[in-house]
């Protein structure tokens, strides 16, 4: 009952082959693959998003996150 050996490996390959013939296993393929561009993208979104994330103290010294933004803040220190 251990591991199958690669005999049983090829013979259930062949099963799944004549199951399900060559253009659905493609078919298959093509939208696991796509699935998994999708995750990477999302997953590398993600890490952007987080990599904008600064964070700021403010007067009283506390630390909170703030979002980066292209706009300039006009401060009352800037005259």
């Amino acid at each position: 009952m251990g591991s199958f050996s690669i005999t049983h490996w090829l013979i259930l390959l062949v099963v799944v082959v004549v199951v399900f013939g060559t253009s659905k296993l493609r078919n298959a393929g093509k939208d696991l693959g796509g699935a998994v561009k999708g995750f990477k993208e999302a997953v590398k979104d993600e890490n952007t998003e987080h990599a904008k994330k600064q964070v700021v103290l403010d007067h009283d010294g506390n630390a909170h996150t703030e979002e980066r933004t292209t706009t300039k803040v006009n401060d009352k220190h800037n005259v």
